[in-house]
């Protein structure tokens, strides 16, 4: 399972900010006690995979579509398979958006992406 989280919220002088965060990848490079004990706010960092403002585009485990007219699409580096960020369209094969209330954010939502290939089963069906 890997995941691309989008944050939109406000810094510490009011400024929107958002981005996508490849969370793989982040936890890979960052040490997360301060986030998790409430210590840091967990937000978009110019080293993450898109900041839609400044078009940055950085990822370890996707490659950032940008150049697309239905919208910014990320292509997962392993299996291919894309995700559309558009609310309005489906996210993709393997993919899972979840939309979460936060009082803490203005805007959070996790798009889950299931990177296992199917095994087939070498198991015969039980016969009574």
């Amino acid at each position: 399972m890997q995941s691309i989280i989008f944050i939109r919220d406000r810094n510490s002088r009011g400024q929107e900010i958002s981005g996508y965060i490849d969370y793989s990848h982040r936890l890979k490079s960052e040490d997360f006690e301060p986030y998790f004990s409430g210590k840091k706010r967990f937000l978009p960092k110019t080293t993450d995979v898109v900041n839609p403002k400044m078009l940055i585009a950085i990822c370890s485990n996707y490659e950032v579509i940008t150049e697309n007219p239905s919208g910014l699409l990320f292509q997962h580096k392993k299996d291919k398979k894309i995700l559309n960020v558009d609310p309005e369209a489906i996210p993709g094969d393997s993919f899972i958006r979840t939309p979460v209330r936060s009082d803490l954010y203005v805007h959070v939502v996790i798009y889950d992406h299931d990177t296992r290939k199917p095994v087939a089963s070498s198991c015969a069906p039980l016969s009574n």
